[in-house]
């Protein structure tokens, strides 16, 4: 079972979550911290239902010099661009970075500037909030894909992952797998930012749930478009699979909007009706979403 040594870039909720996890598993774990004494530790805590875990693991600063064989990425969309650069001195041709990231589009720039790196995307419904700096809250299992375009087998480290995730696989179309997130997060996160509710109040409360089906079925047609015919009749099911499983999380984007921080919507929603717009699809709703979490001045 390969032990590698994972470096966490993006110490939010997710990042701090799976910092954790992967500690558990017996993975060796570093938090990059972007101002920080090199070698400062840096203290998780964990709640998961009644269990409180307190955990230390050593810190690292972006300027240092050691080299970095496995990189996590667990940033904001806008901050993957400048967060990899920032570290870019302490990857190779051989470093192996895994992007854990909400939305899409934000990985072509780093592509296109860095073709030698060895880029991996994963996607989750794990459900995670920070309740303090580097305390975090699991507030929903989900399940984790990973996966590389045009490398089917999963790499030795896979199973480590395996082993801190309850449903972690390796995902052989890993391009669909981060599309079917993308389109959950289109129906839950602005909602849910919007109307400053948890997940499952999508569920529980009427005229929210008429607002995931229509949203829902505007993303089902742009995913018909894209070829993914089984995955847009699915679609409805799945997001609320996920509401379900998560009804008790309030999403990254709510926390943002709480926070007085940027959100992702660029990234998720624009995302959407980018490629809409080169499909020809009209979403007015998604659009008008858009434009109403805009206007919430984050």
């Amino acid at each position: 079972m390969s032990n590698a040594h994972w470096h966490i870039l993006g110490a939010g909720a997710m990042g701090c979550l799976m910092a954790a996890r992967l500690h558990a598993a017996g993975c060796e774990v570093t938090v990059v911290l972007r101002e920080t004494q090199a070698n400062q530790s840096v203290q998780l805590v964990l709640e998961e239902g009644r269990a409180r875990r307190e955990i230390t693991l050593p810190g690292s600063s972006a300027k240092d010099a050691g080299e970095i064989s496995h990189l996590l990425v667990t940033t904001k969309a806008y901050d993957v661009e400048q967060a990899v650069r920032s570290i870019v001195h302490r990857l190779d041709g051989q470093s192996q970075v895994l992007l854990l990231v909400n939305g899409l589009g934000h990985a072509q720039p780093l592509l296109q500037d860095f073709p030698w790196l060895q880029l991996f995307y994963g996607t989750t419904t794990q459900g995670a909030y920070r309740t303090a700096p580097h305390h975090v809250c699991h507030a929903g299992s989900g399940q984790t894909r990973i996966g590389r375009p045009g490398q089917p087998a999963a790499p030795a480290w896979m199973s480590r992952w395996q082993q801190a995730l309850p449903d972690c696989r390796w995902e052989t179309d890993i391009a669909q797998a981060l599309w079917l997130k993308l389109a959950i997060n289109c129906a839950i996160n602005p909602l849910t930012a919007l109307h400053n509710c948890r997940n499952g109040d999508l569920a529980s409360r009427e005229e929210l749930a008429r607002e995931v089906a229509g949203l829902c079925a505007e993303i089902a047609e742009l995913t018909r478009a894209q070829g993914y015919m089984q995955l847009a009749a699915d679609l409805q099911q799945k997001v609320q699979a996920v509401i379900k499983g998560t009804a008790e999380n309030h999403s990254s984007m709510l926390q943002d909007v709480r926070g007085g921080r940027r959100t992702e919507i660029d990234y998720i929603t624009g995302h959407l009706l980018r490629v809409a717009a080169q499909c020809g699809v009209d979403m007015p709703r998604n659009q008008a979403l858009l434009e109403e979490v805009l206007a919430l001045g984050h």
